[in-house]
């Protein structure tokens, strides 16, 4: 990895990148036959233009010489937000208060192009991105088919709380759902 620089973004220029992000979404992911890429493409731009609106939003990028290679964002939860809203099972009375929306940080998006993966960049995207959050937790979603992912995030300190119903337009019908502290 040491071609490979970390550099921590703020919206504005994380705005700017969107392109570039979008580019390594859809390399991350490759073609799956029958799909139209774009469709996926496309709800990811949505997704990641709305999230560069959140409170405390920011992007850590990894890159070769000029390539960004990978990337990783998140932002700071909302109490309105329901990120845990039908959560199974059931959690311990507090668990889903934010307490002025400083407790919890959402790694929302982390992603590595296919030829880079393999390489400990997503772990060190990871780390970067958590290392510099003032927050107590961090929580992220995973899809839950992604028994491979859920082991990974498993191993660098997370745990699963449960699973929560995919709201309206969700790509899956439910998320796993989990949680790691960050102090």
């Amino acid at each position: 990895m040491s071609d490979v620089t970390f550099a921590r973004l703020g919206a504005e220029a994380a705005g700017g990148l969107m392109d570039e992000l979008c580019e390594v979404y859809a390399d991350a992911y490759g073609q799956v036959p029958g799909e139209d890429a774009t469709v996926k493409v496309d709800a990811f731009r949505g997704r990641a233009t709305a999230a560069l609106g959140a409170r405390n939003y920011e992007l850590v990028t990894a890159r070769a010489g000029d390539e960004l290679v990978g990337f990783v964002f998140g932002y700071s939860l909302r109490q309105d937000r329901d990120w845990f809203a039908g959560l199974q099972p059931a959690p311990e009375e507090g668990f889903t208060d934010e307490r002025g929306g400083e407790r919890t940080v959402v790694l929302a998006e982390i992603e590595v192009r296919k030829a880079w993966q393999g390489r400990g960049i997503g772990r060190g995207l990871h780390d970067s991105f958590l290392r510099g959050r003032r927050e107590e937790r961090a929580t992220l979603s995973a899809n839950p088919a992604a028994t491979g992912t859920h082991a990974l995030y498993e191993g660098w300190g997370w745990q699963r709380v449960g699973v929560v119903p995919g709201g309206p337009g969700a790509y899956y019908r439910e998320y796993v759902k989990f949680v790691r502290p960050l102090r």
